[in-house]
């Protein structure tokens, strides 16, 4: 039988589209979901869709550590 996801790394982020304002793809180890600062979490700026969020109103953000 072949398995699907077989030679695939299960810790690896999808290969999801970034948008502007995001640091790292979804699930990069040391990064986590933030309000887009242009938009404020609302997805919509002046109308339109915000550029920098992709309209989801979340950016993908470094987290600071030590």
């Amino acid at each position: 039988m072949s398995d699907a996801n077989e030679g695939k790394n299960p810790g690896a982020p999808s290969p999801e589209r970034l948008n502007p304002g995001d640091d790292a793809p979804p699930g990069t180890p040391g990064t986590g979901e933030n309000v887009c600062p242009e938009c404020q979490g609302s997805g919509k700026l002046r109308g339109e869709e915000c550029q920098n969020c992709g309209g989801t109103g979340i950016v993908i953000e470094g987290i600071a550590g030590g």
